[in-house]
């Protein structure tokens, strides 16, 4: 299969129709699947889900913030003798879907792309535990469940509507993150319990269910949350996912973060070198996230080499995060226009 482009999420659009529209005039070709653009407070990622909490009668505020940047945030606790419900807990997933999946179904035809499907992008309920209610959500396992089990309830109603159109996109900064930070000897036991987080998501879901994984170091107002000495963090994580997926599911894609938000990608070849250990399935595409603003065309092409020798393998081309963060919308444009330029250049490798 040729190398495909991949959009994250969020990019600039005024709705859901204008921001398909900008998306496929650019890169129509080049895509396997597309988001709605993840439009109005929704390119804050996480934010809009966590806003929800506010009107849920089982937590109370323990700080407020006005979301400007990872430390001004709000978060919540649980109420003292309550067991938080899943049933009070109402996210924002299906309802988005329902307002703009009509419309893609109506401009894939327009654009002759009946085979392009719809991604989904959820974020991994422990992600949504802990930037919510911090500490405590390890602590009370109870918080995960009721967090994973309303994200379950909108991705099912998703799915009962779009079927096979639909891909689900699990993204995660918290399980790369921590990863990350793991001391070396404990950093595989930690890659194996942030995809267990992951692989419990697509249990739950019915068979034949798609799936890609978006791991991330976070991009919130363009700023990252965590950074890597180098890839192992990543390679780790993503061979875990894959050696633990459940039968029946469909993992279709895995992409994965070679920036930190505004920081363009390590330029030193040792920085990539645990590539060589990444072992997903032949059928699942690798999505390298290494797009950036602060690259020129060559240094791209340089990049997308290194990457596919190490990894012996045809990869994908992505930013490392949804480009709806930039600073200016013809930033994010320019992106897509440099996807299509790196994709309509042939590139030879060689193998590693």
């Amino acid at each position: 299969m040729a190398r495909r482009a991949h959009l994250v999420g969020a990019w600039p659009g005024r709705g859901p129709e204008h921001a398909m529209v900008t998306a496929l005039d650019r890169l129509a070709p080049y895509l396997d699947r597309i988001t709605d653009g993840e439009t109005g407070d929704r390119h804050l990622w996480v934010t809009p889900a966590l806003e929800k909490f506010r009107a849920n009668p089982e937590v109370e505020l323990v700080q407020d913030g006005d979301w400007s940047d990872y430390e001004h945030v709000a978060r919540w606790r649980v109420r003292d003798g309550v067991t938080l419900d899943p049933e009070k807990i109402r996210f924002h997933y299906a309802p988005a879907f329902e307002n703009s999946f009509p419309s893609f179904l109506v401009l894939r035809e327009r654009y002759g792309r009946p085979d392009l499907r719809f991604q989904v992008g959820i974020p991994l309920p422990l992600d949504v535990a802990v930037y919510g209610f911090g500490e405590a959500a390890f602590a009370d396992r109870s918080i995960l469940e009721a967090c994973t089990v309303a994200t379950v309830r909108d991705m099912q109603r998703i799915h009962e509507q779009g079927g096979d159109d639909v891909v689900f996109q699990l993204e995660t900064v918290i399980g790369l993150v921590a990863v990350a930070q793991a001391p070396d000897e404990g950093q595989q036991g930690t890659a194996e319990q942030m995809a267990g987080a992951m692989i419990d998501v697509a249990r739950r879901m019915p068979e034949g269910t798609r799936f890609g994984m978006h791991l991330c170091l976070g991009d919130f107002h363009h700023t990252a949350y965590g950074n890597m000495r180098d890839v192992r963090p990543l390679v780790l994580l993503a061979n875990a996912i894959a050696a633990g997926w459940p039968e029946g599911r469909v993992l279709e894609y895995v992409h994965a973060p070679f920036a930190a938000a505004k920081e363009p990608p390590i330029p030193e070849e040792s920085f990539y070198e645990p590539l060589r250990d990444l072992a997903l399935p032949a059928d699942t595409r690798f999505i390298a996230g290494f797009l950036h603003e602060k690259l020129d065309t060559d240094a791209h092409r340089e990049l997308l080499a290194r990457i596919e020798r190490l990894t012996g393998r045809e990869v994908d081309v992505a930013a490392a995060c949804g480009l709806g963060r930039r600073d200016s919308d013809e930033e994010a444009f320019e992106q897509m226009r440099e996807t299509a330029a790196l994709l309509d250049t042939p590139l030879t490798t060689t193998g590693a």
